[in-house]
């Protein structure tokens, strides 16, 4: 198998290798810039090296590696996601270069901060501690306020980048304080050991749960759910729209992963005992979910700026993804994962699309869409699909993933029972509610005239990863066991 080859090279260290890649990257990026001065060359090696890491990572995923040093275990959940985060950098690096957004004279520091920020997603992912999770997430957290702030000459950029850390500083506050009291009544960090210590207990301390109420408060703000959401927008429309991207789809599902380590693992094993633990917890994140996918949409309604409105799109998205979190089976598992992995060309496809107009002039404005399909006809059409997969509109992929993950909190024969049924109708209801302003912008760009005629061109990069995004969009829609055969595999394995 190729994966002996990645195991011979990296040897004991194979559940480091797409980080130590990543590593060399981040760390060499700012020399390269310094002694070449050419940040085109930068751009060429940060692609080389993420199309490395993802192949490698590829490989020990498609073989199901498993093996662990020094706590940092691989796992066919760890190589899973790992695989989701370095499509999304992939995405973000590919178009960094073209993008009249990104600052050219610190090349090297915004490739290292995105690389940086990679290895603590993947890292989280990795980790079975507590502490571990947490530096990782702090990694993530302290590379995503400097990417914000890095949109030189940008007021909007440098505001958005000091609510983010002020916001940021308050949810890992939270967090520590939670994890401090999870460990005072539990006296581990360890998340198997959490886990065996709340399947033994006969009642619930209220340390305890008050400890576990902060960390999901503290995490809830990686995921922009409501009430933890408003930095969302303001930072979406404030920062370089791939760092939009980046932030979007990837920090988010970073967040959703520390939900389905943490809370599933120390939960999934506890819902028989009847405590906080057990079903009680299960309609906190089902009461979150509903109000998360419900304030995201309606709000979503009035926004006029594109990336305002696609920010409270992805807030409502993380309240679909959070049903998973409520049912607890391992079919909402792998549908949410699923999900995420889909939600990473919809929502990124959408994005790109925004960057790729501003490159070329177009304003942030829903109304600067007007007429776009004469003038932009294939980013036009690529839109529409975007945010009719978003819709859940078939047979594009959202639909699909949005079927498995609704499904799941209906019920399955031998596994769950009809008690989410209601969370399924609020899902369903607010994915026709988001029909309303997706089609809005169909609308101005199909229907309305705008008053430039001018065809607009855009880099080629924008348009290779735009195509990628489709293709990924259109074909997981048909064919959806590409992925969800490995998100039922990793289920199986959190």
């Amino acid at each position: 198998m190729i994966s002996d080859i990645v195991v011979n090279i990296f040897d004991d260290l194979t559940p480091l290798a797409t980080m130590i890649i990543l590593a060399i990257g981040a760390l060499s990026f700012p020399a390269v810039q310094m002694f070449i001065k050419k940040h085109t060359v930068t751009w060429a090696y940060a692609t080389i090296l993420v199309v490395l890491a993802f192949a490698v990572n590829l490989v020990l995923l498609i073989d199901g590696i498993e093996c662990e040093y020094l706590g940092v275990c691989l796992s066919p959940y760890s190589t899973f996601m790992a695989l989701l985060f370095l499509t999304v950098l992939f995405l973000v690096v590919l178009v960094s270069n073209s993008s009249t957004e990104t600052t050219k004279n610190h090349s090297g520091a915004y490739y290292s901060l995105l690389f940086g920020a990679t290895i603590g997603m993947v890292f989280v992912t990795t980790s079975t501690d507590l502490l571990t999770i947490f530096v990782g997430v702090e990694l993530t957290s302290i590379s995503s306020y400097a990417l914000v702030a890095l949109k030189r000459k940008d007021g909007r950029a440098s505001e958005a980048a000091v609510k983010y850390a002020i916001i940021g500083g308050m949810s890992t506050a939270l967090t520590l304080y939670g994890i401090s009291m999870v460990y005072g009544v539990a006296g581990s960090t360890e998340l198997a050991e959490i886990a065996q210590y709340v399947t033994t207990m006969t009642d619930t301390p209220w340390i305890l749960a008050i400890g576990v109420l902060c960390m999901l408060a503290g995490y809830g703000f990686k995921i922009a759910a409501v009430p933890f959401h408003m930095w969302a927008p303001d930072v979406y429309e404030g920062a370089a729209t791939p760092v939009s991207i980046f932030l979007a789809t990837a920090s988010k599902k970073m967040g959703l992963g520390v939900f389905i380590q943490v809370f599933l693992v120390m939960f999934i094993g506890t819902t028989v005992t009847g405590t906080i633990f057990g079903e009680t917890f299960q309609y906190i994140f089902a009461i979150i979910a509903a109000v998360t996918m419900t304030v995201g949409n309606v709000v979503a309604i009035a926004q006029t700026n594109i990336k305002r409105m696609l920010a409270y799109s992805s807030i409502a998205q993380a309240g679909y993804i959070l049903i998973m979190m409520a049912v607890m089976t391992p079919n909402a598992e792998a549908a949410g994962l699923f999900h995420m992995f889909t939600h990473v060309f919809m929502k990124g496809g959408a994005f790109l699309i925004v960057g790729a107009l501003i490159c070329a002039g177009v304003g942030e404005k829903i109304s600067d869409y007007k007429g776009l399909a004469k003038r932009a006809p294939v980013l036009a059409f690529a839109m529409m699909l975007f945010l009719f997969s978003l819709a859940g509109i078939p047979p594009l992929a959202g639909f699909t993933s949005k079927f498995f993950l609704f499904a799941s909190a209906v019920g399955v024969p031998g596994e769950a029972s009809g008690a989410w049924v209601w969370l399924a109708f609020v899902a369903i209801l607010n994915s026709a509610i988001s029909l309303y302003y997706y089609a809005r912008v169909v609308k101005a760009m199909y229907i309305e005239k705008g008053e430039c005629t001018d065809k607009i061109k855009i880099p080629a990069t924008f348009m290779v990863a735009i195509a990628i995004c489709v293709v990924f969009v259109i074909v997981l829609g048909v064919y959806p066991d590409l992925v969800y055969g490995f998100a039922e595999t990793a289920v199986g394995l959190i």
